[in-house]
């Protein structure tokens, strides 16, 4: 059995990573609603610094997993406290995917400049895509923060919001573009944002379901958890 001591400095070096981690969260939190004011103003200064950013990003990454590999090593956790450090690592790599996400936006405005536009179709749109995303994306974070199951499994049910956001962004695209081929380029940039918001949504709904993993033991990946739960409780 660990010792008092030991298990104290368990919880000390596990909650110094999952400051970090928060710290990662806000980061890329930022780096989003940089990049989506960005591909609304096409300031393509602006967009360059959001695609710097990655590099922090990504290094924080590293260092953030080579934290959590060093206190499976040296504490040996077992049952919840191996699951909390399982899926500290995977909202880990979340993050930064969602980080890469943002700088693909950064990118798009930066493209989108360079055609010399002035206005974007279906901008409302996808602003909108944007807003929903940058909420579950908070709020997820604040979920991972507090292990809160019964918030984590509405934020889950929420993503099917972005999805279907993103089906009709996808359907106005696509007929703009048929309707005026000379649109096609600058509407698949627009395509290509908004599939990379959706993204950003799916990878919020991964961290809600990671919660759900630490405190229930279950990983609810692929399954309707969110739903039969709701049902559950009606």
């Amino acid at each position: 059995m660990p010792s008092e001591h030991s298990s104290r400095q368990y919880e000390l070096d596990l909650e110094a990573i999952r400051s970090k981690v928060l710290l990662m969260g806000g980061m890329v939190e930022k780096q989003f609603q940089d990049a989506m004011a960005c591909y609304r103003s096409l300031n393509v200064v602006e967009a360059e610094r959001v695609v710097a950013a990655d590099v922090e990003v990504n290094n924080l990454e590293v260092a953030l997993d080579d934290a959590c590999s060093h206190l499976i090593v040296k504490r040996q956790p077992a049952a919840n406290d191996l699951r909390t450090v399982m899926a500290t690592i995977k909202a880990i790599t979340d993050l930064e995917r969602i980080g890469d996400e943002a700088t693909k936006i950064a990118r798009a405005a930066r493209t989108l400049h360079q055609r010399g536009l002035v206005t974007i179709a279906h901008d409302e749109a996808v602003r909108v895509m944007a807003d929903s995303a940058g909420q579950l994306l908070h709020d997820a974070l604040d979920c991972f923060a507090r292990l809160d199951v019964k918030q984590a499994t509405q934020l889950i049910v929420r993503d099917e919001i972005i999805d279907r956001e993103f089906r009709s962004v996808m359907r106005n695209v696509i007929t703009f573009m048929m309707e005026d081929p000379r649109t096609i380029s600058a509407s698949l940039d627009t395509l290509w944002v908004a599939k990379a918001i959706e993204r950003i949504g799916d990878h919020a709904k991964n961290i809600a379901e990671y919660v759900v993993y630490v405190v229930e033991g279950k990983d609810i990946r692929h399954t309707d958890y969110a739903t039969s739960k709701q049902l559950g409780e009606a």
